[in-house]
């Protein structure tokens, strides 16, 4: 498969810090979810002290934001979250499940990373539910639905034996977590074979639940942050179907391959419509929002048709 996969929107990037109408350094990592005919957003900015907050924007066409007057979350002011979420909070996912929105963000605090459980209705206020992950993990993604009725999700832990690979977990509500296990790996020598972690959290698909994840890689001029594609079992997603064995995006333009974090493409939402594509959301560089469409059929082809060897 030659073509892009991904055809970028012309009017990129689609957020930067001066669509902003508060302080803010940096708009990337953002979840994005549609909610009836309104696509709503929650994008990560760094504040000028370094640490992260999250804000909301909303949009029509999926392509043209406006953000609202003040930040969706800040750091917990008190109570239990206050502690371990004091350094800042990261990186949403939005997944609709059981008639609310439920978000997944990083929370840092001096113990380290972990992840917290929040929750919306309308995304005029936000209920936090519980911390799900104990410190190293980032990049929780959570199933749309249940599955075999347990809840999902992907996640990944930190571990220098097998380091930061995607992993699989249950749940019975929410909260507690269980049953574990590794279900992908960096590839070594590919593009990908530094560390990877899921992206969007994964689009249902006739022939499987399409994950979109990113890969990293090093180079003698630091880190490139590319996205892929991978396909699960749809009755059983600790079994990987295919990986496809090429990126499915890289930095290329300016705002990707220059910014707060150079040669960065960071997915945490994809939106798939009506009519068989996906719009899918990334952060360039650490530092603006951009979009762009893409087919789920060609994603899924990758996948099939094009994978990597997927045994141990």
């Amino acid at each position: 498969m030659n073509k892009n996969l991904i055809t970028r929107y012309d009017g990129n990037p689609i957020l930067t810090k001066k669509d902003i109408p508060y302080r803010v350094e940096t708009v990337h990592n953002a979840g994005v979810v549609k909610v009836g005919e309104t696509y709503v957003m929650l994008f990560r900015s760094h504040l000028r002290t370094g640490r992260s907050i999250i804000g909301l924007a909303e949009s029509e066409d999926g392509f043209k934001f406006n953000v609202q007057p003040e930040p969706f979350m800040v750091p917990a002011p008190k109570g239990i979250f206050r502690e371990y979420e004091e350094y800042g909070v990261e990186d949403p996912r939005i997944t609709f499940l059981e008639g609310k929105y439920f978000i997944t963000y990083s929370a840092y605090s001096r113990h380290g990373v972990r992840i917290g459980l929040a929750a919306s209705e309308d995304f005029k206020s936000v209920e936090r539910i519980a911390f799900i992950t104990q410190v190293d993990h980032r990049n929780v993604v959570l199933f749309p639905e249940k599955i075999k009725g347990r809840y999902v999700r992907l996640d990944r832990p930190h571990s220098e034996i097998n380091p930061w690979s995607i992993w699989i977990s249950y749940s019975q509500d929410l909260k507690y977590w269980g049953e574990s296990q590794a279900v992908m790996q960096p590839e070594k020598y590919h593009w990908d074979e530094m560390k990877i972690g899921p992206g969007a959290p994964p689009i249902k698909t006739e022939k499987g639940w399409l994950s979109i994840y990113h890969g990293v890689f090093p180079t003698m001029a630091g880190c490139v942050y590319r996205l892929g594609v991978a396909l699960h079992d749809l009755q059983d997603p600790s079994k990987v179907l295919g990986i496809g064995d090429s990126w499915i995006l890289q930095p290329e333009d300016p705002w990707e391959v220059t910014g707060y974090v150079p040669n960065v493409v960071f997915s945490c939402g994809a939106v798939p419509e009506p009519d068989g594509t996906v719009k899918i959301y990334w952060g360039g560089a650490d530092s603006v929002m951009c979009v762009g469409t893409a087919s789920l059929d060609d994603l899924v082809t990758l996948c099939a048709s094009e994978s990597r060897s997927i045994l141990p």
